[in-house]
């Protein structure tokens, strides 16, 4: 069908005709509109992203540490407690090619990003260039009810690779920063559905509200998917 739709808009274009040139299909894995509808239903909403203060993700001495140590296998999460720390068990089921030193240290693979959708490959020497993204961002879901969690349970959605982490470029990373949906989406579009599932997962998962801005970007987004 897609294929068939570029046929016509090459046709049409040919012809001196002007036409809407179609959205590229979603990128793989993406839900159907039903499928993110039925989220979105279920979310809670808020009005606006409270600021309590005293979100402290460092875990040197005298800091907050809230989410606990970065990366740590001591955990309740899916991949704890198995030996791996939770990036090198983030890469292992993101990458292809994977090229591991020992048991648990990804060492080379390729990343199809999921965000922007190309192919990044991974050395560890180089490290650095990708990163691991939490979806739901850790400052704004302390902002958005962490802050009266229980240390272990932050600790979980920190290192919960199921739900809430994903590889990412570094560059798009730190440009994500601890934005929501209603600031931030994907760079290419084919991904937007993919990402809006996968954040309101990690927030239906967790009890996690979303700001009524959120729900509405969300809406627009899930109208284009499949």
């Amino acid at each position: 069908m897609a294929k068939l739709a570029w046929l016509l808009v090459t046709v049409l274009a040919t012809a001196g005709c002007a036409v809407p040139v179609p959205d590229p299909p979603a990128a793989p894995g993406s839900p159907t509109r039903a499928e993110l509808t039925a989220l979105l239903d279920r979310v809670r909403v808020v009005a606006a992203r409270p600021h309590p203060g005293g979100y402290e993700r460092g875990c040197k001495a005298g800091q907050g540490c809230v989410f606990g140590p970065a990366w740590t296998d001591d955990t309740d999460a899916p991949g704890g407690h198995d030996g791996c720390d939770t990036r090198n068990n983030v890469l292992a089921a993101q990458l292809r090619e994977v090229v591991r030193r020992g048991r648990c240290v990804v060492v080379a693979g390729i990343l199809t990003d999921p965000y922007t959708g190309t192919d990044l490959p991974f050395r560890k020497s180089e490290g650095g260039r990708i990163q691991i993204d939490h979806v739901y961002p850790l400052a704004a879901a302390w902002d958005m009810g962490a802050a009266t969690w229980p240390l272990d349970r932050r600790r979980r959605f920190a290192n919960d690779l199921s739900v809430n982490l994903l590889a990412t470029s570094a560059a798009t990373n730190q440009a994500k920063r601890d934005h929501t949906p209603a600031d931030w989406l994907p760079p290419a579009h084919p991904n937007h559905c993919f990402y809006a599932a996968k954040y309101l997962t990690a927030a239906t998962d967790y009890d996690l509200p979303i700001t009524t801005a959120d729900h509405t970007r969300l809406h627009e987004v899930a109208r284009n998917c499949p």
